[in-house]
């Protein structure tokens, strides 16, 4: 039944019209010239929780303890529904005493009747709180899927652009960019999950798993749960610390180890995490005459990525890493 079906029924003014009226969910009342309630339906009565007693014969304005006393609910019977013929899905927010913020789309429309030429004002009320809300969080979840696919976009390209070529072969090009690619492709599937696989030793222990646990010891620290935006970036230094390792380091020889650890700290009223990788028994490790984009790729994803910082060690004895961030969890 809608606006224009409930007119006709009260402007008929069948005995039966308020049974019939009683029978719908949504709230309903039926104001007086001015402004004070004739009748309303139980859906009213439910929905805001008020008595039939307590509602019928005062003004809509001082019903409760002035909880309709809204400044868009005056306008539109004040203003609005003299001037028009029907009002309909007019929207209107308000903080209810009894049942807290909601928000109402309010349709209204003139009864006319001719015996004695009065006018009433009918008014329907349907409650879109959860609706408006549903939409809201549909909307977020939009944007943020539209900047989490700018963002991989730009991770992919910066990827592609910056693999190192000179001096590689197509095979060898293809496998440093997919190993990367598959690093950041489980890094995403991990801040999208939004669960406990989020966790810094479960993508620790996901790093690492291929080299075998003889490989490496792991001294884990407390529980640490990441943020989305930190999981793709961590991920992208452990890759390129285990890749280099299998290269280079520790991984390449067969006695080599690799040892990780991470603790939080509290400094001035904020938490951080500290994070250490130290490589022994790998081939003997000198400086780099130059900066590669893996290690560019790890300074770029502690200081951007993480907000924190990086600090690498060319040591005799194999390669050692401390990352400090910010700790969110």
């Amino acid at each position: 039944m809608n606006l224009e079906d409930l007119y006709r029924l009260l402007r008929s003014e069948h005995v039966q019209a308020q049974g019939i009226v009683d029978t719908l969910e949504e709230p309903l009342l039926v104001l007086d010239q001015s402004g004070c309630v004739l009748t309303a339906n139980r859906g009213f009565y439910e929905t805001f929780r008020v008595a039939r007693d307590d509602t019928v014969g005062r003004s809509l304005f001082d019903l409760g303890d002035g909880q309709w006393d809204i400044p868009e609910l005056r306008r539109l019977v004040g203003e609005i529904i003299p001037r028009s013929t029907a009002v309909v899905g007019y929207e209107v927010k308000a903080d209810f005493p009894t049942i807290g913020p909601r928000i109402m789309l309010v349709s209204a429309r003139r009864l006319v009747h001719p015996d004695n030429n009065s006018t009433s004002i009918l008014i329907l009320f349907e409650d879109v709180t959860d609706t408006r809300h549903s939409e809201a969080q549909k909307d977020i979840l939009l944007a943020e899927t539209r900047h989490r696919m700018k963002n991989l976009l730009a991770i992919i390209r910066s990827l592609a652009n910056q693999t190192d070529v000179e001096g590689r072969s197509a095979k060898e090009y293809r496998d440093a960019f997919m190993g990367r690619l598959q690093a950041v492709a489980e890094a995403e599937t991990l801040a999208l999950a939004g669960s406990a696989e989020a966790d810094l030793g479960v993508l620790v222990e996901q790093s690492l798993k291929a080299a075998g646990p003889e490989r490496y010891r792991l001294i884990a620290g407390p529980a640490v749960r990441l943020s989305p935006r930190q999981v793709v970036p961590m991920s992208l230094i452990l890759h390129e610390l285990v890749t280099n390792a299998w290269k280079y380091g520790a991984f390449s020889n067969s006695g080599g180890l690799v040892h990780l650890s991470w603790r939080t700290s509290q400094e001035q009223g904020k938490s951080f995490l500290h994070i250490d990788w130290r490589e022994e028994n790998g081939p003997p490790v000198t400086p780099p005459t130059r900066s590669g984009f893996g290690s560019r790729l790890i300074d770029l994803s502690a200081v951007q990525g993480l907000r924190g910082a990086v600090e690498l060690k060319y040591e005799p004895t194999g390669l050692k890493v401390h990352i400090t961030a910010p700790a969110e969890s």
